[in-house]
């Protein structure tokens, strides 16, 4: 039985497990995919298990997204994005192991605000976090041309690097909630129950969007204060999934895919997780 783990730190809202084994079952692969939380230190054992077979492929989540890169021998991202989420084995000409590294946060991404028709072009986009998820999401932004990106972190020199990379993004002050029509967290605030964004959300117009990249809990306290002032909501499920069909894809077949530039997702699996 292959072996695929998703790895991180917290780990338990993870819905990948449920996910993989799901798809593993409905295409009857020998698979099994489980969930671990590690501390840097384990990230090179971990990769030695692909590179020696003990584990076919990983998946990555906060905060080793950046900190896997270095135990990679192929990357296949964006030079400017420096985050990988997915892991696995290839063979070499040669015949040797090598470990590719790639990132399918930006289509899980880019596919979740299609999949609601939501049309980022000319918009003011506010992105709150400058972790390991936050590269992926700028670089979908810009490919569909938004007016403005501004980006705000509690710690202003992940900013700052972040902008080194991606020279056109604006920052501003944390805390800080300048005009926008689409607010984005790519932060880990939410994930536990009292979790808090600084947001003053009575000083913030109508009609905007509201996306968090987390999508367990279902709504954060991000998206239960915008939805109580009328505004448009999105958590990060469809992203999950997404990018999940996509690992699931390198890894070993692709599930349900229709015709089409945005992959049909089987409603049995939007079922499952949301009977989580």
């Amino acid at each position: 039985m292959n072996k695929y783990l998703v790895i991180g730190n917290p780990i338990d809202h993870s819905l990948s497990p449920k996910l993989h084994n799901y798809w593993f079952r409905e295409n009857n692969i020998d698979a099994l995919y489980e969930k671990k939380q590690i501390r840097e230190a384990d990230i090179k054992q971990i990769i030695l298990d692909i590179r020696n077979g003990k584990i076919e492929g990983i998946n990555v989540t906060v905060p080793f997204k950046k900190s896997v890169i270095p135990f990679i021998d192929k990357l296949e991202i964006p030079e400017k994005i420096q985050s990988v989420n997915t892991i696995y084995r290839e063979k070499t000409i040669k015949g040797s192991n090598q470990i590719v590294g790639r990132n399918t946060d930006i289509l899980g991404f880019k596919y979740s605000l299609e999949r609601i028709k939501y049309n980022v072009k000319g918009k003011t986009v506010l992105i709150l976090g400058a972790g390991g998820v936050t590269p992926s999401i700028i670089y979908a932004l810009e490919e569909m041309n938004p007016s403005n990106i501004m980006l705000s972190n509690r710690t202003k020199k992940k900013a700052e690097d972040l902008k080194k990379l991606f020279p056109q993004i604006e920052l501003i002050e944390w805390g800080d909630t300048e005009n926008f029509d689409m607010i984005i967290n790519t932060t880990s605030l939410g994930l536990k129950e009292n979790d808090k964004l600084p947001i003053n959300y009575d000083k913030i117009g109508s009609g905007k969007f509201f996306y968090d990249v987390i999508y367990n809990p279902k709504k954060t306290n991000f998206l239960v204060e915008a939805e109580k002032r009328g505004h448009q909501i999105e958590n990060g499920k469809m992203m999950f999934v997404y990018q999940a069909q996509e690992a699931f894809r390198l890894f070993t077949i692709k599930p349900d895919v229709g015709e089409g530039l945005l992959p049909s997702i089987n409603k049995k699996v939007l079922q499952l997780l949301d009977n989580d």
